[in-house]
């Protein structure tokens, strides 16, 4: 397919109808056929069946905020029903039953830091390490750029990777496996860094791409020809953005707040947070906002890395 090309798709109507508030974590399971996501500012964990569709959707209560998840790889025994997470407070354990979760690193020594912070997104790159964003937690106070990458390997070392971060979103990794990209929201930028995959080292930090309006870009999709999809919270659309930094594509929606896509062979599911306002911009904005959304793009994503679990709960 041709990058010299701008291609347009328009989403009118969301998959699944679920009033949520702030979907978030969009997730294909390809052991199971599920697709998950999370609704951080409600505190649940939604699971899809995708032979059957919307009418199996299945919630549960995760009792704290999660921001992002990951299947474990090699799973046996007891974990064999398990999926790791960054959750409010650190990383996790949820049972995907019940819902149920136990940290296996908390990140934070002071209880007002612990109180003030949640995690957002994040990824696992191809070694197995669990990379995600700890950010001021917006129902305690307005985010502020106290925001921390933490990368948590596979021997349950924890590793501050990036300081001074805002709103920390989409974090992933080209198809060459030596660039990491990340978001962070409010400051409208992408950031590109040298990635070691062996060492899991970051360097020579850039901006890769910058929005340059008063939108924010939040979650993002890699596909396999490298390009992002990122969801633009705010501006009502996923943008396509190629390995050189242009946007070469675009999906729109009809609410403004979308969050986060996730590739299900050639489709892209979309997750959106509540709007508050309708206007001339987005007539129906209200109605349509913390759905669900999917639509084909004719290509596919990258696939997820799993997490390589090699120590125990502490």
């Amino acid at each position: 397919m041709s990058h010299s090309q701008y291609q347009k798709w328009t989403v009118s109507e969301p998959y699944v109808d679920v009033p949520g508030t702030l979907l978030e974590g969009p997730f294909l399971d390809k052991t199971k056929n599920e697709f998950r996501f999370v609704d951080i500012w409600e505190q649940k964990l939604y699971v899809l069946d995708l032979a059957k569709g919307p009418d199996s959707l299945k919630i549960m209560d995760t009792s704290v905020s999660i921001g992002v998840t990951a299947n474990i790889a090699n799973v046996e025994g007891s974990r064999e029903n398990q999926i790791v997470v960054a959750a409010k407070h650190g990383f996790a354990l949820v049972d995907r039953t019940t819902g149920a979760l136990s940290y296996i690193q908390k990140v934070w020594d002071d209880p007002a830091k612990e109180h003030r912070m949640r995690f957002n997104d994040g990824a696992v790159d191809s070694h197995g390490r669990f990379w995600a964003g700890a950010m001021n937690d917006p129902k305690v106070q307005n985010p502020v750029n106290e925001g921390v990458i933490f990368r948590l390997d596979p021997d349950m070392k924890l590793h501050r990777m990036v300081e001074q971060v805002t709103i920390p979103n989409g974090i992933g990794w080209n198809p060459a496996d030596d660039t990491m990209y990340l978001t962070d929201s409010p400051t409208g930028k992408i950031y590109a860094f040298d990635f070691d995959a062996e060492t899991g080292n970051i360097s020579n930090r850039r901006v890769f791409f910058d929005i340059g309006e008063p939108k924010e870009p939040d979650g993002f999709a890699i596909d396999e020809e490298g390009c992002i999809w990122s969801a633009i919270y705010g501006g009502g659309k996923v943008i396509r953005i190629s390995p050189e930094g242009k946007v070469i594509g675009e999906i729109t929606f009809p609410t403004r707040n979308i969050t986060c896509p996730a590739f299900v062979g050639t489709e892209l599911f979309i997750t959106t947070a509540k709007d508050d306002t309708n206007d001339d911009q987005f007539p129906e904005s209200v109605r349509y906002g913390g759905r669900l959304y999917r639509v084909d793009v004719g290509i596919k994503g990258k696939p997820k890395n799993e997490f390589r679990f090699e120590g125990s709960p502490k």
